[in-house]
């Protein structure tokens, strides 16, 4: 029977940024409905919360073990089928897991967790329970940078050799933490973003584009990590040189201390026949770049685009799709391969397209390495999962 997915969120509660974008972009589609939440860890906010939100007063909970644990006692034809996880990085790890425990997919805020190790034991139940999770890696669900990915992978280029990758921000140029900003604060405080804050907020979005879209894996790395606000207590900003696995270079940049800048992502690819430049300040068109001949300009939403793009877009060419979009295709791509499960079907390799605990393990092991780099007077670090 084909119905809509029923959705709980743990976080995401009145005044906080990310749980409304996953809101969104898991009812674009009309394959999700939320219909129950722990959506604070404070009573209070978590019941007035809900109650923004119209859930119904018996499924909206306080704390997120009851959910699960109440959750799982319901009927399988009124219980969620899958849970969202939007709270800071240290809180990811035991909701996720208790779900899983109890049967529940999750849909789960990059990066994975608090450490790498929790990320490991992740993986670990994930394989145990046959479960799905997926990762919010939000900028690989861009059409343009699935046809970007389809091309490489189809050889259009040839063998990769340089891959660029930035993302620049200038949201933290000050000591915004000390003025009462929530997402400032958790972000910058070991203690709930983890060893890293620059590189694990950002960096690790950074680096999983890089290996997305090249299709290629980090295996060395040599990173410079910099604190330039006085008085922060993790990184706001780094350089990182990658060596990846068929002998391609590339450069890594991401600071949140780029004054002036937004979220001004680029990535370029380039192999022996050519390359891909595209950035999200304009994500609706990739240049293909060649050696013998003029650059091209694609396109979402045209004809000619191949068929991971096709499928991850809504609208014709000339009207804009962007960051809500992206993130939906997540959430899209997730529903429709559990669904096919659900249903005794084999989900096409198009649903299939997201970011799962694979990449959530390497983003965890991204941070572990870069941090260790940092340290090191080694030139280069391995980069091992």
């Amino acid at each position: 029977m084909k119905r809509k997915l029923r959705m709980g969120m743990i976080g995401g509660g009145r005044n906080a940024f990310i749980g409304a974008v996953h809101r969104i972009a898991a009812n674009i589609d009309g394959l999700i409905e939320l219909t129950c939440g722990a959506l604070s860890s404070n009573e209070e906010n978590a019941k007035l919360s809900g109650k923004d939100l119209f859930l119904a007063d018996d499924r909206i909970y306080t704390s997120y073990a009851d959910m699960i644990t109440k959750e799982s006692q319901l009927p399988a034809d009124v219980r969620m089928d899958f849970v969202s996880i939007v709270t800071p990085n240290h809180l990811h790890f035991e909701p996720a897991m208790m779900a899983l425990a109890h049967g529940f997919h999750v849909v789960i805020d990059k990066p994975l967790s608090f450490d790498y190790e929790q990320a490991v034991a992740l993986q670990k139940k994930v394989a145990e329970t046959g479960l799905l999770l997926a990762v919010t890696h939000t900028y690989s669900g861009y059409p343009m940078l699935k046809q970007a990915k389809q091309m490489i992978a189809e050889g259009a280029f040839g063998k990769i050799r340089k891959i660029y990758i930035e993302y620049p921000q200038g949201w933290l140029s000050n000591f915004v933490e000390s003025s009462g900003s929530k997402q400032a604060a958790w972000r910058t405080d070991p203690k709930r973003s983890g060893i890293a804050g620059c590189m694990g907020d950002i960096g690790t979005h950074a680096a999983h584009l890089a290996e997305y879209v090249s299709g290629l894996h980090i295996t060395h790395l040599c990173a410079d990590l910099q604190t330039f606000v006085e008085g922060r207590h993790l990184d706001d900003d780094g350089n990182v040189l990658l060596k990846f696995n068929n002998g391609a270079t590339g450069v890594l940049i991401a600071s949140q201390v780029a004054a002036g800048e937004e979220n001004a992502i680029r990535l370029r690819v380039y192999g022996e026949k050519g390359g891909v430049d595209w950035c999200q300040v304009d994500s609706n068109t990739l240049l293909v770049k060649w050696l013998d001949k003029p650059t091209e300009i694609y396109r979402t939403g045209s004809g000619y685009v191949g068929s991971f793009a096709a499928h991850n877009t809504r609208v014709p060419a000339g009207h804009p799709e962007g960051y809500l979009e992206a993130f939906a295709n997540i959430y899209r791509n997730f529903s429709l391969t559990l669904n096919a499960k659900r249903n005794g079907e084999t989900p096409t390799k198009e649903m299939l397209d997201f970011p799962t605990i694979a990449e959530g393990v390497r983003g965890m092991a991204f941070i572990d390495s870069v941090v260790a780099s940092a340290k090191s007077t080694e030139k280069w670090t391995e980069f091992k999962v």
